[in-house]
């Protein structure tokens, strides 16, 4: 039998990952390419301190991270379409939103709901393409998927920023809302529900607190949650400062988004790098060398930074960021496989709870480096030191209750 055998009606396999690709890609744009106007989006809604700005990308996290919990559940319940068009609806009310924001707390509303209606399209994308392919075929899939994913953060900033020379801030909201438009009727018209009525689980808080009780009561998933998330940290924090480093310290002014994808890039070599290598040394090599690489490589670099009083050259500062960048891109994936380990038997729930905890601990542990940022990239490079060295400890104390056995390990994609 074919590997990538569809059911009736289903979309041809290079539709099907088109589609799934932009609804992943949804995400990454949304928050890329804001990042070119946080500047003028500051000016227009007065936002007293410029470091403010950097909420508009961080709340947009949180929103996510609130998402994730009610979505992955809720589409158990009531289905993946219907649960992907409530995310889309609840995205186009935050577009909305932040178009006709008269203040920043306005703006910040229609972030939050952006975030949470994000979440719908992200995570039961997943959960639809499992219904669909299993094994080797769902690895295939998500690596063709991933593949179109890469290029978005590359190109986002670009794509704000060619706005903002032809129009305004409020015309990039106005996009998100026309491709969450273009997403919502393509699904719609072309992809039949995946999730069979006999399957379905009634949502209800009861099994979400159970759930939430048995990740946090799971040494081995909660320790590698929380190293995801405090190793996620320093990463939301570059995303909301970046605009403030690249643009403005380093004065790189329209050669911004050149960089940022040049960097951008670095994850996904990673990506490309670890889906090869995790099959010859495993998860759990890959996250032992990466992680203490991050710490002191990091360490290495401050005293670089302390050398030129927190603005080392521009060279210096992306060989440093293009080296951590490639080995968080073998964290990210790694760390939540790791944590999703010995889930198995509450695959759907537990993916949503630990996509919950560990954003919301990167996006808390990001906004404070975020908000130390003094035209000095010392705050980031000591965030990535700190978020490293405590990722090592709640990993290595993860294992202090007995890896689990070779039979309960996830295979790692291909």
């Amino acid at each position: 039998m074919n590997a990538f055998a569809r059911p009736e009606r289903t979309p041809s396999l290079i539709e099907f990952v088109g589609l799934m690709a932009l609804m992943q890609s949804l995400v990454a744009l949304t928050i890329d390419a804001m990042i070119p106007a946080l500047q003028e989006l500051g000016v227009t809604l007065e936002i007293a301190h410029p470091n403010d700005a950097q909420l508009v990308i961080s709340l947009l996290f949180l929103g996510l991270a609130i998402g994730q919990l009610l979505f992955g559940p809720l589409s158990d319940s009531i289905g993946r379409k219907p649960a992907i068009q409530l995310g889309i609806g609840l995205f186009s009310i935050g577009c909305l939103l932040s178009v006709f924001s008269t203040s920043y707390t306005m703006m910040l509303l229609g972030r939050v709901l952006q975030g949470v209606g994000l979440a719908g399209p992200r995570i039961v994308s997943i959960a639809l393409i499992r219904d669909l392919y299993v094994g080797d075929s769902m690895a295939k899939v998500m690596s063709f998927v991933m593949s179109v994913f890469i290029l978005v953060p590359a190109i986002a900033p670009a794509v704000g920023q060619g706005i903002l020379h032809i129009w305004n801030w409020q015309v990039i909201f106005a996009l998100f809302l026309g491709l969450g438009a273009i997403v919502s009727v393509w699904f719609g018209l072309r992809q039949p529900e995946t999730l069979k009525l006999e399957r379905r689980i009634p949502f209800t808080p009861r099994r979400l607190i159970a759930g939430v009780r048995e990740v946090c009561l799971n040494r081995h998933a909660f320790g590698h949650t929380i190293a995801a998330g405090l190793i996620f940290g320093p990463f939301a924090a570059y995303l909301s400062m970046s605009q403030q480093i690249l643009q403005i310290q380093y004065g790189l002014g329209e050669d911004f988004p050149l960089y940022f994808a040049l960097l951008a890039l670095s994850i996904g070599a990673a990506f490309f790098a670890n889906s090869r290598l995790v099959m010859r040394y495993g998860m759990r090599r890959m996250i032992g060398i990466a992680c203490p690489a991050i710490s002191i490589w990091s360490l290495c670099f401050l005293g670089v930074v302390w050398l030129y009083d927190g603005q080392p050259s521009l060279l210096l500062l992306i060989l440093y960021l293009q080296v951590t960048f490639f080995c968080m891109g073998i964290l990210f994936g790694n760390l939540n496989a790791m944590a999703m380990q010995t889930l198995g038997h509450i695959a759907g729930i537990g993916a949503a709870i630990v996509g919950f905890l560990s954003t919301t601990i990167g996006v808390t542990f990001g906004s404070v480096i975020g908000q130390m940022y003094d035209q000095s990239i010392a705050p980031l490079v000591i965030g990535y030191i700190l978020g490293s060295a405590l990722s090592i400890l709640a990993i290595h104390w993860s294992n202090q209750g007995g890896i689990p056995a070779a039979s309960e390990e996830l295979t790692p994609a291909k």
